[in-house]
């Protein structure tokens, strides 16, 4: 036992200098941030002393008429509309509150009226002062200027026969000799996130060069969850170029050239989605973004610089669709654009799980939640009863398996007592004994890696399903989120600030579960089969501790169900007599080896040999 005990020390050892170094590290992060707050702040008052007082009111207003005639300018002939006052246009449909602005005639707001923000309104998108949608035009000869900073003076709406509503914003040359004018015309539809957009150019040969439309889409993602570090995690860009999707994690690139067709960008911010959907298909552009400090509360600011290849004519027409709404798989998929795929039901390299998300966990976690009502911690919890069903045939096995072990455990005991420390020897034996009982000794271990997948699947689901998002269940606000009802008020390496009280449930049952199962299998000779399964859990309680309460909720069911099957089937219907008969009856039939065993048996003896050749050496 001597082996035994220095190896567990050296699990504490190696415990000890693992929590020291993510403490150190810690620290050391939290001294470099504040060195170099500290830092700018000296640069700024060094800056601002150097920088001699200025009269601030006069300054104000030679730079806002330095910017008047600027604008003027290149506005060109359309020089009235270079000014203005901003008239703003609501309407709204099912699921939208929209507001639209004369500048720019574009989208100002977007309010989503089954979603709350953080301060309880309406969750609002494409809200914030970076957000806008433009184009160059031609203004005069050697002049042009962006759609989005004129004043549109037309304004109109009518409903359509179909329900659908439409918005028009109008601008005219103010050159009498001209006649260009532009019309910016948005259709909403009911009960859809997606709006239409179309722009009607007279005078296109003019307004553009060679009929190339060079347009500008720029859009924040706010905060709109209470962990921003994970909803940046969960923040994409994505794109379908040539006709297929791809994209990228916002903080592992800044920018994307396109050479290709593309028939749209977005970005998705963990449950939302914002996509700019080109009708005709953009020829090429790039798109770029930057992630902002978490103190601006926003996830990322991105600019999509497209181009759309118009005829060169007198009069042209080109559309958009432009989608505010839920990352919700079954909406985005009924537009058959690929949307659905930036959903994250497994990506990366969990790819690998994304067929089981949509072919098994999605419809069997819809069909629960139809069943449930209301409550989604109860379909959770049906869901978990229906995957356990599901592999209940992969348990027994497992289970059937630990039971013929337990029922060797008298012969591998007096295997120990026979050969005492030669740990070599008992392993030798123990192989012998298992293949002559006709017992595998890897049978309740593979049972358990085939769950692994289901796991990584419901990991990717519970991260991505919207529906989760501020449900509440028991003591858990918000089921998308880690339940926190024990707050420490400061924070502790790896764990946080907080203790979820389903993640203690789910660590404790698990911890219950390794108790048993170990009580079930034989002694091990190796102290790290031992002791892993007790240290397990105890991990478990560090890496869980921020995960969605949806999830630890599910393997808090899924491990009580455990516990349940474990005891019935081990206590109520396996038969350890006919075990035992079954054990003794294969070993009265001839023995063929495979290769392996040969091979294993092999390498055994000759590691035996060399040992005992070490050992009369060292007499």
């Amino acid at each position: 036992m001597k082996f035994d005990r220095n190896t567990v020390i050296g699990f504490v050892i190696l415990a000890a200098l693992f929590f020291g170094y993510f403490y150190y590290t810690n620290q050391e992060q939290s001294a470099y941030r504040k060195q170099k707050a500290r830092e700018q702040f000296v640069a700024d008052s060094i800056r601002n002393a150097n920088t001699p007082p200025v009269d601030t009111l006069a300054q104000k207003i030679d730079s806002a008429r330095a910017d008047t005639m600027k604008r003027i300018a290149s506005a060109g002939s359309f020089r009235d509309a270079a000014n203005g006052t901003e008239q703003l246009v609501y309407t709204e449909n099912e699921y939208l509150k929209l507001t639209f602005t004369s500048k720019g005639g574009q989208v100002k707001r977007v309010e989503l009226k089954d979603f709350k923000g953080q301060d309880s309104n309406l969750l609002q998108l494409a809200a914030t002062d970076f957000d806008r949608l433009g184009y160059t035009i031609n203004t005069a000869t050697n002049q042009t200027a962006q759609t989005a900073d004129l004043y549109f003076t037309g304004i109109d709406s009518a409903k359509n026969a179909d329900g659908s509503k439409s918005i028009w914003f109008k601008l005219k040359s103010s050159d009498s000799t001209a006649s260009s004018s532009i019309t910016h015309k948005f259709t909403i539809k009911p009960k859809d996130y997606m709006i239409d957009f179309n722009v009607e150019l007279v005078g296109a040969d003019k307004l553009l060069t060679q009929g190339s439309m060079n347009l500008s889409w720029q859009y924040a993602a706010a905060q709109q969850e209470s962990d921003i570090d994970f909803e940046k995690q969960n923040t994409q860009v994505g794109f379908v170029k040539d006709g297929s999707f791809d994209y990228y994690t916002v903080g592992n690139r800044s920018s994307k050239d396109f050479d290709e067709s593309v028939k749209w960008v977005g970005v998705r911010q963990r449950f939302f989605f914002t996509s700019l959907i080109a009708k005709d298909n953009f020829t090429n552009g790039k798109m770029e973004w930057t992630v902002p400090p978490d103190s601006a509360k926003i996830l990322v600011r991105s600019t999509a610089n497209m181009k759309v290849q118009l005829p060169v004519a007198s009069t042209s027409n080109t559309g958009f669709s432009i989608y505010y709404g839920p990352s919700d798989y079954h909406i985005l998929k009924k537009y058959d654009l690929n949307l659905e795929k930036l959903v994250n039901l497994g990506q990366g390299m969990y790819a690998f799980v994304r067929p089981l998300n949509r072919f098994v966990i999605l419809p069997i976690f819809d069909f629960m939640r139809n069943l449930s009502g209301t409550s989604l911690g109860l379909a959770i919890a049906l869901l978990t009863l229906f995957i356990r069903l599901l592999i209940s045939p992969l348990t027994y096995s497992s289970y059937l398996s630990g039971a013929k072990m337990k029922a060797l455990r008298p012969e591998i005991a007096k295997l120990k007592d026979k050969f005492g420390e030669d740990k070599q020897a008992i392993s030798m034996e123990q192989m012998k004994l298992f293949r002559e009982a006709g017992v595998n000794p890897l049978g309740g271990c593979i049972p358990a890696l085939l769950q692994i997948p289901i796991f990584f699947a419901l990991f990717s689901f519970f991260n991505s399903e919207v529906s989760l998002r501020g449900a509440e269940f028991l003591w858990a606000n918000d089921l998308s989120a880690y339940d926190a009802p024990i707050k420490f008020g400061f924070n502790i390496p790896l764990l946080g600030d907080h203790l979820s009280l389903f993640n203690v449930t789910a660590a404790a049952t698990s911890f219950l579960i390794s108790v048993y199962s170990m009580s079930m299998t034989p002694d091990q000779n190796n102290p790290v089969m031992k002791y892993l399964p007790y240290i397990f859990p105890v991990f478990l309680l560090f890496f869980f501790n921020k995960l969605p309460s949806a999830l630890t909720w599910y393997y808090t069911v899924s491990n009580v169900v455990t516990l349940a099957l474990q005891f019935v089937i081990q206590n109520y219907i396996i038969d350890h007599d006919k075990i035992l008969a079954k054990i003794q009856e294969n070993r009265k039939k001839p023995k063929t080896k495979s290769k392996w065993q040969e091979r294993m048996e092999q390498m055994q003896d000759q590691q035996k040999k060399m040992k005992e050749m070490q050992q009369k050496n060292k007499r």
